[in-house]
């Protein structure tokens, strides 16, 4: 399978979870607005979630990809099949710790996330962070499972999947809070149920996906015995992963310790701050996500593969046709949440519960954001191409450093635009994150740009200058918040976004074409 086609399958699975995640965003708006216990949520939520960006598809999968693809290239399927055997033993027991100390640690850890919220907003967080503290469990085991599945090339379950949590959550919302609220009991409470239920449908999916794949040794595939235990923390592979754990560990945690810092200041902004940030977030996951995740996900074991048969000319290769697709697509995504970020949120939020204001001040966040896009998606390239190779302590550097300047950055983006300074910061963060992974690559000579580079960008800048100004004439001539919910406004605001995404993306493309750039061409030096 090609990478291009790999790619592909990923985004297309990303963008039905992006979607359908969308969908759960716009129903719990809805039916909850930008309120206290939003905040409670998006809080109790970030708790499990952090840690799952920490653990499982950071510090973990970043050191278990390349050892695990590593193995695989040099030892074979039955070697691979034990790797898996004893990590699962040992991140089995390693989790089963971690949940009970989290469930009884939750109002710590509440505080600690957001101590600025209101008391009926920490003492709903706490309840609902001990609720879905064990989804953390299902993730990294998920996150073991997605890794032994993209190393043998099956790209499409793992980017399923969350599509299945969000199905979850949706129910939850749509037919759970009636009951929840018949029952007497606190409606939001149902949307945590519907996380659990949604991990258990993940974890599940894929363990099914490996049995079909015969991944899994034997029948029993997490060690009970304390003498088999002891073997698996003892083995080799196990140690190795562990020892790049710990770096890589540092690496992410960087990020997510930028992350609690950000929401307990969110937590001392205006009531609504942390929801605004949430519900801006979640629309930059789509660019974020179908391009950057999925060509990560793609590359880690290309470039590991590569690696291990020493052929350092398809390595830098690789990264360079990434970057390329990074920039003829991010590009215009990030000009386009600059000038056509109200229209986007108005369209997609501004309905039920969901008020003027709140789409004002998520359209800040959203449009701050959007001033980093292209290093968010780009470093989700660049990082890989230490990781494949084993080094993880650039990256972790590089991280520290971008930590510091973001949280400088907030010293002076808060004060003058509240909650937008902090999306500001963490865009800006990114872009000198990419900056710096970037300069590493070339300065060890792990990387050489390819010719053409020049050529292209001038391409892209003339194609998303033309569909900038597209862009800004539509969002200021048609009345987008203006148009009623219901009946029929709704359908006005969806259908219009969905012509002009149709007709920009359109124009975009032919403008790029025009000026000799040929898409082809880019697709088919993937598949060399």
């Amino acid at each position: 399978m090609s990478l291009l086609r790999s790619a592909s399958t990923v985004s297309l699975f990303t963008l039905l979870s992006r979607v359908t995640g969308l969908v759960r965003e716009l129903l719990i708006a809805a039916t909850f607005g930008a309120s206290a216990m939003t905040d409670a949520f998006n809080v109790a939520f970030r708790i499990p979630n952090l840690l799952r960006r920490l653990f499982a598809e950071g510090a973990f999968s970043q050191a278990f990809v390349p050892v695990l693809s590593a193995t695989k290239t040099r030892d074979g399927d039955a070697a691979t099949r034990n790797l898996i055997t004893r990590v699962a033993t040992v991140l089995f027991w390693i989790l089963l710790v971690t949940c009970v100390l989290g469930v009884i640690a939750a109002p710590l850890l509440v505080w600690l996330m957001a101590s600025g919220l209101p008391k009926k907003g920490l003492d709903a967080a706490t309840v609902m962070t001990r609720i879905m503290f064990p989804y953390i469990a299902f993730m990294s085991l998920c996150a073991l499972a997605s890794g032994v599945l993209n190393t043998y090339k099956r790209f499409a379950v793992p980017a399923f999947t969350p599509v299945l949590l969000n199905v979850a959550m949706i129910a939850a919302a749509w037919l759970g809070v009636p009951w929840f609220k018949t029952l007497g009991i606190e409606p939001i409470y149902a949307v945590a149920v519907g996380v659990m239920l949604g991990g258990v449908l993940q974890l599940g999916m894929q363990i099914w996906a490996m049995r079909k794949i015969n991944a899994l040794q034997g029948t029993s595939h997490v060690a009970w015995r304390k003498s088999d235990i002891r073997a698996a923390w003892r083995d080799a592979g196990t140690q190795n992963i562990l020892s790049l754990m710990l770096p890589a560990l540092l690496g992410v945690s960087v990020a997510q310790i930028s992350l609690l810092i950000n929401t307990q200041i969110a937590s001392h902004l205006a009531v609504g701050s942390v929801s605004w940030l949430g519900y801006a977030d979640r629309l930059m996951e789509f660019p974020t996500a179908m391009l950057g995740v999925a060509l990560g996900v793609v590359l880690i074991p290309a470039l590991s593969a590569a690696h291990a048969k020493k052929d350092t000319s398809e390595y830098s290769r690789l990264l360079d046709w990434g970057l390329r697709l990074v920039v003829v697509l991010t590009v215009p995504c990030a000009v386009a949440l600059g000038v056509f970020a109200k229209p986007l949120v108005a369209s997609l939020y501004h309905y039920g519960a969901f008020k003027a204001q709140d789409v004002t001040q998520t359209t800040l966040a959203l449009a701050s954001y959007g001033v980093g896009l292209l290093g968010l998606v780009a470093i989700k390239v660049l990082a890989p191409g230490y990781y494949a190779s084993q080094n993880i302590k650039t990256p972790v550097k590089i991280a520290v450093a971008v930590l510091v300047i973001t949280q400088l950055l907030n010293l002076i983006f808060v004060p003058l635009f509240a909650h937008a300074g902090l999306a500001l910061s963490i865009g800006v963060g990114a872009l000198i994150n990419a900056s710096m992974l970037l300069v590493g690559l070339v300065r060890s000579k792990v990387y050489q740009p390819q010719s053409g580079w020049m050529l292209l960008l001038l391409r892209v800048l003339l194609a998303s200058a033309v569909l900038g100004v597209l862009l800004a004439w539509l969002s200021a001539n048609l009345p987008w918040l203006e148009w009623p919910a219901r009946p029929y406004g709704a359908w006005l605001r969806l259908g219009s976004l969905l012509g002009v995404m149709v007709v920009s993306g359109a124009a975009y493309f032919a403008i790029l074409a025009l000026s000799g750039l040929k898409l082809k061409a880019l697709i088919k030096h993937s598949d060399r």
